[in-house]
């Protein structure tokens, strides 16, 4: 027995087999091995160096036999995974291989759960600098976490590990100084959290391996809640540069990174290989069985993942965020308290994340416009990607008031004569994806100022002596002191509406409208192409924003029926009554109905009556019993002839009458207006003649209204008769659809109804709709991308392209020229000569002799050698004929 105990002390892995077998046998050596694994773990926390071989030994083969002595084990992972949270840093790397592997394989066995072995692992991550160990760890912890969830939601271990991943986030977030810290800082605040060190958690480490694992496991559809999305939303506003700029990846989806995954990126398997080897091979029953198997694991594997991707497109994070208006003001507040910290890449992806959110959640941060103004100008490094970010940000709810400064300043400097023509196609294509978004832009005053006019001359008429006393008093103020008195001079203008006092923002961008519309006469095509997009979609939205000449014949008919024509901001037109194209979608439903119903008709009429099982339908006698016991039919007395009174036909002509009476009082009120408009400009003349400015003048919007106005003749023929607005309304009620209320609409029928649409539109350009059916098929098919990302993730946003427009190509220079040209010759060698250095060992080009001997012959009778012999004279030919003799001499010598 004692030599038997002494061989298999020295043989763990013979007395590991052995134990597996009969552990009831063994269990005397295993008590006397685990005797010596607690003492020497004793010794190896005071010494870890000491004994480090025969502890790993130890340690491995009571994991690979903890299952048969589980009581004897049941402290033996937590001291594991005590060693190595408290002693990670003085442990050496084969130690902490040896020890993570146990713990993996403890996990393996079911000896401890995934929270107990994912609470050891993941401090460890940050505090590892082996990149394969820490490769390792990543990928234990991904399958681990993907496994727990492959059939259904293990919630409980996603909260556990979800907490955790806040907590390493969190850890180091209300260390302001850290702000703009680059992940190198030495001295950092207090605090630690599952078992890091201050160091770690200063340089982000902890923050940053939390977002790296909750992005990869939303980018592998393991976690698509809100959870995982607050995770890197929280990052978005860590101090720490590099843990900001991965969250900030993560919303915007341009994250170049491909991190290594424990999913193995391995090729996709090809079928038709698979089928041609198949036939190559011998035919039998396996393999059949195994090409079967190899088939249906790559079928699997192509329906997995395309689940993902579209649980991925149906819930984007954006969309995900909790309290986006709180997220979105904590992130503007970083980007303008800590401007001078960040790079000028870093504050542009904030302006874009920023810009996302605001026009997905359609928020208000209106100090992010004041803010964008500083970076706008024609010199600014990447000022393409911050016209992006300010286009982007732009929605129908934003006021008119908020954005007018902004497309002041981006006309101002971008579009005048003293830039290039690149530069003024920026700029108008800007102000363009702005007024898309907010057309009211380029609109006039609001509409509370417009009686502002008649306020004035009803104050002048009550108030004439106390505006004699004020001139007298800025007289005598002129001659003590003359600065002051022009102030308020130059403030009297400006009046006071309802208690506020109007500023420079709310000004009349009609004139800047049409001069930017101008310059679609200019030579250069891509600031036609701006401009003339500018003028389509001012012609499409607001017509009576654009001179008369400008509007065109189709603008100009479809003010008759525009609904939300000279509505102010805030106002809008009649509720949806209807889904747009949803009649398309009722036909078609209807024509497959019918189809299906022929078909039934000619399987017979056993189907037809199947089709009926649980419908109870009424019989005729079931009818006339009704009939006979409720309601009975009552015949009228009259023939069948309607007949009007005397008073029913006063009642029409005096209806007549009434309509007459109100035309004729719309044209009054027409008239009326237009004097009124008339004494306007006549006060604004005065005004000017006594010095005073009115607020039209300073805000510097003279705008003539006549260019404008709607003729007579032209609202004649828009203004409709009531009878006709009855009968448009009461069409309207008939075209409305039934199918919304009838039948609940899914995913899917969204998405044929944008097919019937887009088929419907190209039908219209077919049958010779024009431009504007060419436009409206465009639109909807820009409509199409947004609703569905998964054919274009990037449609729903604007992008550089938008903003710099269609380009010519640049000139290449001589480098580009010969490398393209060098490009051109590869692979044809074959066709090339075989002249010259080509067919020589070493390379050279053909010599004189080589040319000479491939001369045409009349080359050389016209050459001066040849004619230099004819003209030759007897002493000059002798000459030569002595040479050559002598040369041939010398060359047999």
């Amino acid at each position: 027995m004692g030599g038997r105990s002494v061989l298999l002390t020295s043989n763990l892995p013979q007395l590991q087999n052995l134990i597996k077998r009969d552990p009831a046998s063994y269990k005397d050596e295993f008590l006397q091995q685990w005797n010596h694994y607690n003492s020497i773990r004793l010794i190896f926390h005071l010494n870890p160096d000491e004994h480090a071989q025969h502890f790993r030994e130890l340690v491995a083969f009571i994991a690979q036999v903890a299952t048969c002595y589980p009581k004897e084990t049941a402290k033996f992972p937590s001291q594991i995974s005590t060693i190595l949270l408290e002693s990670y840093g003085l442990l050496s790397p084969d130690t902490r291989k040896a020890l993570i592997s146990t713990m993996v394989l403890l996990r393996n066995k079911n000896v401890i759960t995934s929270i107990e072995l994912l609470r050891t692992l993941f401090p460890l991550l940050p505090r590892t600098t082996s990149s394969s160990l820490r490769s390792n760890i990543r990928k234990t912890i991904l399958s681990d976490i993907r496994t727990a969830n492959i059939r259904t939601k293990n919630h409980k271990l996603n909260r556990a590990i979800q907490a955790m991943l806040f907590g390493m986030v969190e850890n180091g977030l209300e260390d302001v100084s850290n702000f703009g810290n680059k992940g190198k800082q030495k001295e950092v605040g207090t605090g630690t959290h599952f078992g890091s060190s201050d160091k770690t958690a200063g340089r982000g480490e902890d923050a940053m391996w939390a977002v790296i694992l909750t992005k990869e496991l939303w980018r592998k559809g393991i976690w698509d809640d809100v959870k995982p999305v607050s995770i890197v939303a929280i990052g978005c506003l860590h101090p720490v540069l590099k843990v900001q700029s991965a969250s900030i990846h993560f919303f915007l989806g341009d994250d170049d990174e491909k991190e290594d995954s424990d999913q193995e990126d391995e090729e996709e398997t090809d079928v038709r290989a698979l089928h041609h080897r198949r036939e190559i091979n011998k035919k039998s029953r396996s393999g059949d069985k195994k090409l079967q198997k190899k088939l249906n694991a790559a079928k699997k594997k192509k329906h997995g993942k395309s689940e993902i991707s579209r649980s991925n497109t149906n819930f984007p994070a954006l969309q995900l965020l909790n309290d986006p208006q709180t997220f979105a003001e904590k992130l503007f507040t970083i980007l303008d308290r800590y401007d001078k910290r960040f790079t000028l890449d870093h504050k542009i992806l904030i302006m874009q994340l920023l810009a996302r959110v605001i026009s997905a959640h359609t928020l208000f941060v209106m100090p992010f416009y004041s803010y964008v103004q500083k970076w706008l100008a024609p010199k600014q490094l990447r000022v393409p990607s911050i016209l992006v970010a300010l286009a982007q940000s732009v929605h129908a709810l934003i006021p008119p008031q908020t954005l007018k400064p902004v497309v002041l300043k981006l006309a101002n400097e971008f579009v005048h004569p003293g830039v290039g023509s690149e530069v003024v196609a920026a700029g108008i294509n800007a102000v363009t994806e702005i007024c898309r978004r907010q057309p009211l832009v380029m609109g006039p005053r609001d509409n509370d100022d417009n009686d502002l006019m008649k306020r004035q001359k009803e104050r002048k008429q009550k108030n004439v002596e106390t505006d004699d006393a004020q001139n007298h008093a800025l007289d005598a103020m002129k001659a003590v002191d003359p600065e002051k008195g022009k102030a308020e001079i130059n403030g009297l203008g400006e009046v006071e509406v309802d208690g506020k006092r109007l500023g420079d923002k709310d000004v009349d961008l009609r004139p800047l409208l049409n001069d930017l519309i101008d310059y679609r006469k200019s030579k250069d095509k891509t600031v036609i192409a701006a401009s003339r997009g500018l003028l389509h979609l001012y012609r499409e939205t607001h017509p009576e924003f654009l001179k008369k000449r400008e509007r065109g014949k189709e603008a100009s008919l479809n003010m008759k029926n525009a609904v939300a024509r000279n509505l102010s901001f805030g106002h809008s037109a009649s509720a949806a009554a209807d889904i747009e194209g949803l009649s398309l979608l009722e036909s078609h439903f209807k024509q497959l109905r019918e189809e299906e119903e022929e078909t039934s008709a000619e399987s017979g009429e056993d189907d037809d009556e199947a089709g009926w099982e649980g419908w109870d339908a009424e019989s005729d006698s079931d009818s006339d019993s009704d009939s006979e016991d409720g309601w009975q039919d009552v015949s009228s007395d009259s023939d069948g002839d309607i007949e009007l009174s005397d008073s029913e036909v006063e009642n029409a002509e005096n209806k007549d009458k009434d309509k007459r009476k109100r035309k004729e009082t719309e044209r009054q009120e027409r008239r009326r207006d237009k004097k009124e408009k008339k004494e306007k400009q006549r006060a604004k003349e005065e005004a000017l003649k006594n010095g005073q400015e009115l607020i039209e003048e300073a805000d510097n919007s003279e705008v003539d209204e006549h260019e404008y106005e709607v003729s007579e003749d032209d609202e004649e023929k828009m203004s409709v008769d009531e009878e006709e607005k009855e009968e448009q309304e009461r069409k309207f009620g008939q075209d409305i659809s039934t199918l919304a209320i009838t039948k609940i609409l899914t995913p899917a029928d969204f998405k044929l109804l944008s097919d019937l649409r887009i088929q419907a539109a190209q039908k219209s350009i077919e049958a010779g709709g024009g431009n504007r059916a060419k436009r409206k098929l465009a639109a909807l098919e820009a409509e199409r991308k947004t609703q569905h990302p998964a054919d274009d993730l990037s449609a729903s946003f604007i992008s550089e392209n938008d903003i710099l427009g269609p380009r010519k190509k640049a000139k290449a220079d001589y480098a580009e020229r010969m490398a393209s040209i060098q490009k051109g010759r590869e692979g044809r060698e074959k066709f090339g000569s075989r002249k010259g250095k080509k067919t020589k060992d070493a390379p050279s080009s053909s010599t004189n002799k080589e040319k000479a001997r491939n001369k045409p012959i009349m080359m050389i009778l016209s050459s001066g050698s040849v004619r230099g012999k004819k003209k030759a004279s007897l002493r000059e030919k002798q000459q030569k004929l002595r040479a050559h003799i002598e040369k041939g001499k010398k060359a047999r010598k």
